[in-house]
C-alpha cells in the first residue's frame, strides 16, 4: 500500500476545503515547504500537490510554493500536481522544474484533442484528474458540472495513454469521510491503468495512523490533518495506492 499524502495550495497556504469551495477553507500550515519536509521524514514515497488558485484561475498560481517544495524535496521522491495546467508549455515548464508527473484535469475534458498531444509529447508523465458528483464528471475547480459519465471518459483516456488517473468523489472531498468505494470500484474495474481514488482520511495527531505507511498528522490547528487516499483496483495492477 502506498500512501501518497496531498499537500492543497490556496494564497501560498496548505488548506482543506469543505466539497471544493474555495470559501469554506480551513488553514493547516503557512509553509508548504516545511509542510512537504514533515511528510518525507515520516516516510512518504511520493507527494500529491493541489494548486487551488490555479485550477480556478486557468494556470498556475502558487508557483513560489511549488518550487520550494520541490527544493526541499529534491530528488528523494516523485512529486505531482495538478490545478491550472492547460497547454503543453506549462506541461514543460513544470516538469523542468522537478516535478515528475503533470495532473490534467479540466482540460481533458475540454480539449481531449490537448489531452492526447500531451500523452504524445509527454509519456509517462501524464495523469488525468475526474473529479465527480453522482457519476458525473466537474470542471473547472468542481464549479461546472457537465454530462459525461467518469466511466466512459476514463475508458477514452487509458486510450490515449495517460498514466494513471486520479478519481475524487466531490461530494465526499474534505468532509473526512473516506473513499467511494462503490463508485472507485466501478472505474477501476473498468480500466487497466492504475486508479487513485481521492478522498479526505482523518489522520489524529496522536494515536491513529491513517494506514501502515507511518505516516503521521502534522503540527496543525486542528488534531485531524488533510489527505487524499487512493485506491488501485485496476485488473492489472491489484495493488493499493493511497494519496
Amino acid at each position: 500500500m502506498l500512501i501518497i499524502p496531498a499537500i492543497d495550495l490556496k494564497d501560498g497556504q496548505c488548506v482543506r476545503l469543505k466539497q471544493g469551495l474555495m470559501e469554506q477553507a480551513t488553514v493547516f500550515s503557512d509553509s508548504p515547504a516545511e509542510m512537504a519536509r514533515h511528510w518525507v521524514a515520516q516516510g512518504a514515497r511520493r507527494l500529491h500537490l493541489v494548486d487551488l488558485n490555479g485550477a480556478f484561475a486557468g494556470k498556475p498560481k502558487n508557483e513560489s510554493a511549488i518550487k520550494a517544495i520541490l527544493k526541499v524535496v529534491g530528488d528523494d521522491i516523485p512529486v505531482q500536481l495538478g490545478g491550472g495546467i492547460r497547454d503543453l508549455d506549462t506541461i514543460e515548464r513544470c516538469l523542468d522544474d522537478g516535478l515528475s508527473y503533470v495532473i490534467i484535469g479540466t482540460a481533458a475534458v475540454k480539449n481531449p484533442g490537448f489531452l492526447h498531444d500531451a500523452c504524445t509529447a509527454f509519456p509517462g508523465h501524464i495523469i488525468v484528474g475526474l473529479d465527480a458528483r453522482d457519476g458525473k464528471v466537474a470542471t473547472d475547480g468542481w464549479s461546472k458540472l457537465t454530462g459525461h459519465d467518469v466511466v466512459d471518459l476514463g475508458k477514452k483516456y487509458e486510450d490515449y495513454g495517460v498514466e494513471s488517473i486520479i478519481y475524487t468523489d466531490i461530494g465526499r472531498d474534505g468532509m473526512l469521510s473516506g473513499l467511494n468505494v462503490e463508485a472507485t470500484v466501478r472505474l477501476a474495474q473498468a480500466l487497466t491503468i492504475p486508479v487513485i481514488a481521492s478522498a479526505a482520511c482523518p489522520v489524529w495527531t496522536t494515536s491513529r495512523p491513517c494506514a501502515p505507511s507511518k505516516a503521521k498528522a502534522s503540527s496543525a490547528p486542528s488534531p485531524v490533518v488533510p489527505s487524499m487516499t487512493a485506491l488501485s483496483t485496476s485488473r492489472q495492477r491489484r495493488n493499493s495506492l493511497i494519496s
